[in-house]
């Protein structure tokens, strides 16, 4: 604490891992990485199973109100949160959702949902129409199109805004702020540190944040991973 409250700053000092052993022993962290993982888990599964068909139909099809219903999925993205989180509260204290996870869920997903869509569309429409119409040629369905040639084809594309769905969501505050309490996200656990007494824990609030980047690191190094042995694969 001393070399971090140091007008002067410190080059060579004594690394310790105390903040980080009392940040993981606090029972509030512990409930927050768990209500995190739960949530923004279930989100981003809705967001996959709603959210990359719905591209694939946008950037493959035409269907009535095609540019209405992309402007409306981008103007998602646009929406401050500050502009519906009391709405929303309002709406869950009458449906006595508030403080649940369903109901975070539920705002998380449209996070989610239209972030993939988003970014799933423009991969879609860079896989060449030739290798739909061969495989429909030999007999595939539609189904099988886009579950065995399109589908592949983007994965690379399609993680990306996967991984970039999940950093939004993961680190979403004021949502998590406004409709929980009890059943916080880790965001909202560690920007409470802040408010701890008279002096700043510094401390405390440097090991939430490295704590709270951890996860979409892992998951990044997981899917560049994956994505390398696919490449070898195809290579080989």
């Amino acid at each position: 604490m001393r070399d971090i409250t140091s007008r002067v700053p410190t080059f060579f000092f004594t690394p310790t891992m105390e903040h980080f052993q009392d940040v993981l022993s606090t029972s509030s962290v512990q409930a927050g990485i768990i209500n995190s993982l739960i949530i923004v888990g279930a989100a981003l599964a809705i967001g996959i199973v709603l959210g990359i068909p719905a591209a694939y139909a946008l950037a493959k099809f035409n269907p009535p109100g095609k540019n209405h219903i992309q402007f409306f999925v981008l103007s998602l993205r646009f929406l401050p949160p500050v502009a519906i989180a009391i709405p929303l509260m309002a709406i869950f204290l009458d449906l006595h959702l508030y403080d649940t996870h369903l109901a975070v869920i539920l705002v998380y997903s449209l996070i989610t949902t239209s972030t993939i869509i988003w970014l799933s569309v423009p991969a879609f429409q860079q896989v060449p129409p030739e290798l739909a119409e061969a495989a429909a040629l030999e007999g595939y369905s539609d189904a099988q199109v886009f579950t065995k040639v399109v589908l592949p084809v983007a994965a690379p594309s399609l993680i990306g805004g996967i991984l970039f769905a999940f950093i939004v969501s993961w680190n979403e505050l004021l949502i998590a702020l406004t409709l929980t309490s009890r059943n916080s996200t880790l965001p909202v656990v560690a920007a409470s540190f802040s408010t701890l007494g008279m002096e700043v824990p510094w401390g405390l609030i440097n090991a939430s944040a490295i704590l709270l980047a951890l996860p979409p690191l892992f998951l990044l190094g997981a899917i560049l991973s994956f994505m390398n042995r696919m490449l070898r694969q195809m290579a080989s």
